[in-house]
């Protein structure tokens, strides 16, 4: 089903030709809806600065402040299950924010890197190279996908549950339309706001995975290269060169790709790891002391979906780590020892090289990995440690 409308999340066959790319094609058309691409001709660009200029101001802007302003108006109003719930997305829409900037300012790096994927791309060749081309962009597509119904069944789901209960999910301040007296009203308001807020958010945490994705393959691909490197006894001495320069080339490119998106990386994953244990430790506290069936299971989607935002990539940085160690194993284990004295002084280099591994850093402090993942979300239980010492739940009752 799903397959049908969006045919890209299928491998494609080996007669159809797929770039590297084609990975990001859902990707890129949710972020050219929000103004944070370029258009393709250049007169449209005045129209689409507007769309940025409106997009940016009213969702990145305003609608955090809407949220702050509806606690300064009316919290003596909130019942204590309201407060958590529009608290957490309060938080997390203020991280939004800044990520959905560091994105935004990132385009030109993701313009860059996907031109060094399309270098990366000339030196595919074969039925078994392409076909693992093919199978990584329709899993980076398929991720996207998941990444959409996931975060979507979260608006949908707290949204209902807080209406059937006759409260509001996020509790916006809007003008001209009083929560308390236009219930309905607001609270479609609120959904039609909430809505592109959580794909700007789905957009910043989709990013990262997505691209270390596509480097991953390329690095798969090279392992295979350098498995294969004078493994054909026919070849002269000086086409064994050749081979082992382009994969050094090819280990060069992977290095600009994942260089020229470190900075763009490492911001949107500094504010999240300052967040992920606060909004994680909130939606704890709103399950445990103060939810209903209905808003238990919005709670349990939208703590799933913070987990989304960083464990993909965190996995995805230790992987490529261990990826990086077996391309100079690859390297090592090949056939170089009938290699002449110029073979083997270009391999002990190039083998130098490869045992750096590729580590990316949140905010140049922390490194990218699942213990520091683990190190944050501890921190949600730190929050329900003090509420409970200082039996806070019994007073917002």
């Amino acid at each position: 089903m799903l397959e049908k409308i969006f045919p890209h999340i299928k491998k494609q066959p080996l007669t159809e030709r797929v770039k590297s790319r084609d990975a990001f094609i859902y990707l890129d058309r949710m972020m050219y809806s929000f103004g944070w691409a370029e258009p393709d001709e250049k007169r449209w660009t005045w129209v689409y600065s507007i769309l940025r200029f409106i997009t940016t101001l009213s969702l990145l802007v305003l609608l955090p402040i809407s949220v702050d302003v509806e606690y300064i108006k009316r919290f003596k109003n909130f019942s204590a299950n309201e407060f958590l719930s529009s608290l957490q997305i309060g938080v997390n829409m203020h991280g939004c924010s800044l990520k959905s900037v560091y994105t935004m300012l990132g385009h030109k790096k993701f313009k860059e890197s996907k031109k060094i994927l399309d270098s990366l791309d000339q030196r595919v060749s074969g039925d078994e190279e392409r076909s693992k081309v093919h199978r990584y962009v329709a899993l980076v597509n398929l991720c996207y996908i998941m990444y959409l119904i996931c975060f979507n069944s979260f608006i949908l789901i707290n949204w209902l549950g807080y209406l059937w209960m006759g409260g509001h999910a996020w509790r916006m301040y809007i003008p001209l339309l009083p929560s308390d007296t236009y219930f309905l009203g607001s609270s479609l308001v609120e959904l039609c706001l909430m809505t592109p807020v959580v794909g700007m958010e789905m957009c910043t945490d989709v990013c990262p995975t997505a691209y270390m994705m596509m480097a991953r393959c390329h690095i798969n691909l090279l392992k295979d290269r350098l498995t294969r490197l004078r493994s054909d006894p026919e070849k002269s001495e000086d086409e064994h060169i050749s081979e082992l320069t382009k994969c050094i080339q090819d280990h060069r490119l992977i290095l600009d790709f994942v260089n020229v998106l470190r900075p763009v990386f490492s911001g949107t994953i500094f504010v999240q790891f300052l967040l992920i244990g606060i909004v994680l430790g909130l939606s704890m506290i709103n399950v445990m002391f103060f939810s209903t069936f209905w808003t238990t299971i919005g709670n349990c989607f939208f703590m799933f979906d913070v987990c989304l935002e960083t464990f993909p990539f965190c996995y995805l940085c230790n992987v490529i780590i261990d990826d990086c160690q077996e391309l100079s194993e690859c390297l090592f284990n090949s056939n170089w020892i009938e290699g002449d004295r110029r073979y083997k002084s270009t391999l002990v280099h190039f083998l130098h090289n490869l045992q750096q591994p590729i580590v990316l850093t949140a905010g140049g402090v922390f490194p990218i990995c699942m213990q520091t993942n683990l190190s944050m979300v501890k921190l949600a239980f730190s929050v329900v440690t003090v509420m409970k010492q200082f039996n806070l739940a019994e007073k917002f009752q």
